[in-house]
């Protein structure tokens, strides 16, 4: 009987769990599984064990292609099964092509006289799958705002960065979610952002990795008013509710698509989109909209020279501009009061309210859209 030996943490059992243990099994006759406890875990990786130490190994003990499961309890992070293999005496010990101690493995069999195989991953439709993939996502919340961006946008991407410098922004309701998504997609407000904070994905390390910045899932993250510092990755210098610009903002639907990806490498005043910044950021730390409004319209005049259309006035608005890279989308309008707002909404079809969105501490609170302004959607084709 040819036994096989393999060990892991298996923090949280996955799909490619389950195609490891099967093509182990095909190395041999008789699999055995080394698991170390929660004890051993956090001593020498540092991490959490998700599962009780019992509810873990009978999970492992019912899964048929295992024969055996025994504990690893040797401090060594390269073999910690060390004790648990030479009592077992396998002819093999199997690894998958990441494994972080390779060398120390292939070392530790040569000594013992076992065979050392290493398996290439086999995921179900090749998706790699890892237990702290599996984690993200349940930790991810099942509802986040949106955001409109006030001022020193393009200050966020790396490469332009500005230190002292600050991008101003607010998340928005109502909210989405994964099934529930009732706004243009490709529209500037930061859906790419707010896709990966749902989905448990690193959302800067995407954003940075479409070529754009980090301020949309910053600040769908965070939620609130905030001011980010200007640098490679989101430091937030400082944030509040947002309550000021209650039943004062909306969101003005082009009707042209959106792509901030594309726009990222257009020649930017870079000084005057930092003086925007500045203006906006006294606003949201007075909580003064006309203040605020300063800083958008700066923002606004730039995007003018930069060749995108003029936006429509729309009521009493104080300040309008382009949401994200601009040159179509939705675009932000603020008004006075709530009043002025509504009048305004009266007046143009395309025109939508939002509220600023402060998520309360532990919360995951979704935020629906009005009766008459979702029906308007669905007049407008939004949705259907």
């Amino acid at each position: 009987m040819k036994k096989v030996f393999v060990s892991g943490a298996f923090n949280v059992l996955h799909a490619g769990h389950i195609r490891f243990f099967e093509d182990a099994k095909k190395l041999g006759d008789y699999l055995i599984v080394s698991v170390p406890n929660a004890d051993l875990l956090w001593r020498l990786y540092g991490r959490k064990s998700l599962l009780e130490d019992d509810d873990k190994l009978e999970l492992l003990r019912n899964l048929t292609m295992i024969n055996e499961v025994i504990p690893s309890t040797d401090e060594d992070k390269a073999l910690s099964f060390r004790t648990a293999f030479l009592q077992a005496k396998p002819d093999i010990l199997a690894v998958t092509t990441d494994d972080h101690y390779m060398d120390a493995k292939r070392k530790f069999c040569e000594e013992n006289g076992v065979e050392f195989v290493v398996m290439e991953k086999n995921a179900p439709e090749g998706k790699q799958t890892t237990s702290t993939e599996v984690v993200d996502r349940i930790k991810a919340p099942t509802h986040v705002p949106l955001r409109v961006d006030f001022a020193g946008g393009w200050l966020d991407v790396p490469e332009n960065a500005i230190p002292g410098e600050f991008i101003v922004n607010c998340a928005i309701s109502p909210t989405v979610s994964l099934k529930e998504w009732l706004y243009r997609k490709g529209a500037g407000l930061g859906g790419s952002g707010g896709w990966s904070v749902l989905n448990g994905w690193d959302p800067v390390a995407s954003e940075l990795g479409l070529g754009v910045g980090w301020q949309d899932p910053a600040v769908i993250a965070e939620t609130g008013a905030c001011v980010w510092k200007s640098g490679r990755y989101p430091v937030l210098d400082f944030k509040n509710t947002g309550e000021f610009l209650k039943g004062c903002m909306a969101v003005y639907d082009t009707r042209i698509h959106h792509d901030t990806p594309g726009l990222a490498c257009l020649e930017r005043n870079f000084k005057k989109i930092a003086q925007a910044g500045r203006a906006a950021r006294m606003g949201v730390l007075m909580q003064d909209i006309k203040m605020l409004s300063v800083g958008i319209q700066l923002s606004y005049h730039l995007q003018i020279k930069e060749g995108m259309q003029h936006l429509p006035e729309i009521g009493d608005c104080l300040a309008h501009k382009y949401c994200g890279g601009g040159h179509g989308g939705y675009a932000v309008y603020l008004y006075e009061n709530a009043e002025a707002r509504e009048r305004a909404l009266e007046e143009c079809p395309d025109l939508y309210p939002v509220e600023p969105y402060c998520r309360t501490f532990g919360k995951d609170e979704p935020v629906e859209w009005q009766p008459k302004y979702l029906q308007r959607l669905k007049d407008r084709g939004v949705i259907q």
